[in-house]
């Protein structure tokens, strides 16, 4: 992955009076294309300021990142995600946007579900990019082939999920599955948590479920593997390790999978036909819902930034100037104006559009996002992986599993 690195540390002020920005963001060669554009785009209304690339991808991102903050040397403008907002808050490294709303950075059309999810203690660390959730991917096609009917997902519990995933692999032929393993993701677990009443991390900052939640959440794990809902545990570690262009859904092996809704128009153009979006399992029949809508990303300001207002300001461009959804459509998720993201719906490829009234279908549903994650949140994912898979190879019961993640995730957050 291409890397363009600033040789100047910090924001910069020109001779002649313009102000230079240096801007970091991870993701696709495509996303590094369309943000090119935006960046072009807004040099041209704003011939004051400069904008200076840096990107990589995710995993050099964080390290980067990490390093640069260790050197208060951190981009005056930044993509940042949910895993690390209160993180880099916490370590002062984060601009507080609030003084700058709303005469530099205008939140009154921006999506009020998930607005709040960019602060820490009443201030405003980051503003969301735009939406998503975390959803059950199916290819009719599949079911169709199998003889299995689309299920109701307004009604579907656990147990109908794994049923039906079982009874889709016995009517298929070989190498073709009920589903993909949804136990690797730290998410599914959060909405199976959410579904009871529980959550991932407290307000406080700690872990929020019970370790019978979590062991139950590993039992549909194994009852899928041994059902033969699923593939066989090393065939679904590979999986997962190659990825959404892996995904068994993607590659015309699966019938579900767990994704995120912007996630969709790359499974979509892998399998070659269409694909349909579904709730959770459990979210009528369980306390409560526990899907929720999660913003895409962030665009957060450099607590060290030498010209804040400049940041502010273009921030304030990239969530609400129509250029700028323009170009950038759903790559950042669905917009976080709500009058942008009906505005550019049309313009929007298929499977996006799909994904668009989906959101909008389930939005009466969901209950609130949760807070953000503590600092050390980032490791989390890595730690649900390994005891993930060994569970599905026998390694750990379901209860000595859960015992684990609390020990290790309590010691990842302090």
């Amino acid at each position: 992955m291409a890397v363009t690195v600033s040789a100047c540390g910090g924001s910069a002020g020109g001779d002649d009076g313009t102000v230079t920005l240096r801007m970091s963001w991870w993701g696709s060669d495509s996303r590094h294309q369309l943000t090119q554009e935006l960046i072009d785009a807004f040099e041209a209304e704003h011939p004051g300021i400069t904008i200076e690339p840096e990107f990589t991808g995710w995993d050099d991102y964080w390290d980067r990142l990490a390093t640069s903050a260790a050197g208060n040397n951190i981009p005056d403008v930044m993509q940042h995600d949910t895993r690390y907002v209160r993180e880099y808050a916490d370590r002062g490294a984060l601009l507080d946007l609030s003084e700058y709303i709303p005469d530099t950075l205008d939140t009154a059309r921006l999506d009020p579900a998930v607005l709040s999810t960019g602060e820490v203690d009443g201030a405003t660390y980051a503003i969301p990019t735009g939406i998503n959730a975390y959803t059950i991917v199916a290819d009719p096609k599949i079911y169709q082939q199998a003889g299995v009917e689309l299920p109701d997902d307004e009604t579907w519990s656990w147990d109908d999920f794994i049923d039906t995933a079982a009874e889709i692999t016995r009517n298929t032929p070989n190498n073709i599955y009920g589903t993909q393993d949804i136990g690797f993701v730290e998410t599914g677990f959060e909405v199976f948590a959410r579904q009871h009443g529980e959550a991932m991390f407290t307000e406080d900052g700690e872990l929020g479920f019970s370790d019978e939640t979590l062991a139950e959440w590993f039992r549909i794990v194994i009852k899928s593997r041994d059902r033969k809902a699923e593939p066989r545990p090393s065939l679904s570690v590979e999986t997962h390790a190659g990825g959404v262009d892996q995904a068994l859904v993607g590659t015309n092996k699966g019938a579900m999978g767990s994704w995120w809704s912007n996630e969709l128009p790359t499974l979509t153009s892998s399998t070659g036909h269409e694909l349909k979006l579904l709730r959770f399992p459990g979210e009528s029949q369980e306390q409560q819902a526990g899907m929720y809508y999660k913003p895409a990303m962030f665009w957060a300001a450099s607590s060290r930034s030498e010209h804040p207002e400049e940041a502010a300001t273009f921030i304030n461009w990239l969530v609400n100037s129509p250029e700028a959804a323009e170009i950038q459509l759903s790559d950042r998720g669905l917009p976080i104006n709500t009058k942008l993201r009906e505005q550019i719906f049309d313009k929007l490829e298929e499977p996006d559009q799909q994904a668009g009234e989906f959101l909008k279908e389930i939005g009466p549903d969901l209950t609130d996002p949760p807070p953000l994650p503590p600092p050390g949140a980032g490791e989390v994912q890595d730690i649900m992986l390994q005891l993930n898979e060994q569970v599905l190879f026998g390694q750990l019961t379901p209860d000595q599993a859960a015992q684990r993640f609390r020990e290790q995730a309590s010691a990842a957050i302090g």
